[in-house]
């Protein structure tokens, strides 16, 4: 065919000049307006879209960025690891490349720090990680920092995120739900603050445990919250849910949270909330 006997033209010096150079990773697509952002400029707004307002998910570290005091956190070392209960084929390779690329050891972070010089204790869980999800570990960093909390006398906080309970642990993966639980009711007891701060989006065991229970229930704007999705309690319930009855707005409005917080306003509010607790 003519076609395949035509060759590729080479680049002219004057197609080289007009050529635009995107440097690859340097922008991002913002799913709810699809505008194509620079990241460093998302980074400066807080993981926020600079055009529609819509919140980013955030990574570990740029969340202890914006919470705690530079220089005072200090990470718990547990020297616990992943396991693999059910001896799935590929969940020990998959654990392995998530850490190659997200940096992280597991879906959460734990350990002690300052908001505007108010000492806690803060767990921090990231979706990038198996969607947040509840594993062996992730229950036990969890426990571990409410008893520390407890026997530290500080507050804890916690940052949500998660799709529910680990699968690929099976029935130990729902077990943490029982084991948080419990050690929140030790942490009440001791009349220690708890905050919990919903992120988009919580869900599932997780929401069904530690992160529903707290004294203060905060969440970030428009983050999505529930045990389900919408398809699957429909199917099971047979009827139809109103629009955006997971949303942090829906479930402020029905008593399910105290307050949305924009993530500008989370340490001065978080730091607040802690004094007042200390004060009284």
């Amino acid at each position: 065919m003519i076609v395949d006997k035509m060759k590729k033209r080479a680049p002219t010096a004057k197609n080289k000049k007009h050529q635009v150079d995107i440097q690859v990773g340097k922008w991002v697509k913002c799913d709810k307006c699809q505008e194509i952002i620079y990241k460093e400029d998302l980074r400066n707004n807080l993981n926020i879209c600079t055009n529609c307002g819509a919140y980013f998910r955030m990574h570990i570290n740029r969340r202890l960025e914006t919470i705690i005091d530079e220089g005072t956190y200090e990470r718990f070392d547990l020297n616990i690891d992943t396991t693999n209960p059910l001896n799935l084929e590929d969940y020990t390779k998959k654990i392995k490349a998530l850490r190659e690329k997200t940096g992280l050891s597991e879906a959460v972070s734990a350990g002690i720090g300052e908001i505007n010089g108010e000492k806690t204790v803060i767990c921090v869980m990231d979706s990038g990680f198996l969607m947040g999800s509840m594993g062996i570990v992730v229950g036990e960093k969890i426990t571990y920092s409410i008893e520390k909390a407890i026997e530290l006398k500080l507050p804890i906080i916690i940052f949500c995120v998660s799709g529910g309970a680990r699968m690929q642990e099976g029935i130990i993966s729902l077990m943490q739900m029982a084991k948080t639980t419990s050690a929140i009711s030790k942490l009440n007891d001791a009349g220690l603050l708890y905050i919990s701060v919903l992120t988009d989006p919580t869900y599932g065991g997780v929401t069904a445990s530690f992160a529903s229970i707290a004294d203060i229930v905060l969440a970030e704007p428009g983050a999505m919250i529930g045990f389900a999705g919408k398809r699957v309690i429909e199917q099971t319930i047979g009827e139809s849910l109103p629009e955006g009855f997971q949303t942090a707005e829906f479930l402020l409005e029905h008593g399910f949270i105290d307050k949305i917080v924009e993530r500008k306003d989370l340490k001065d509010t978080l730091s607040k909330l802690i004094k007042l607790h200390k004060n009284n």
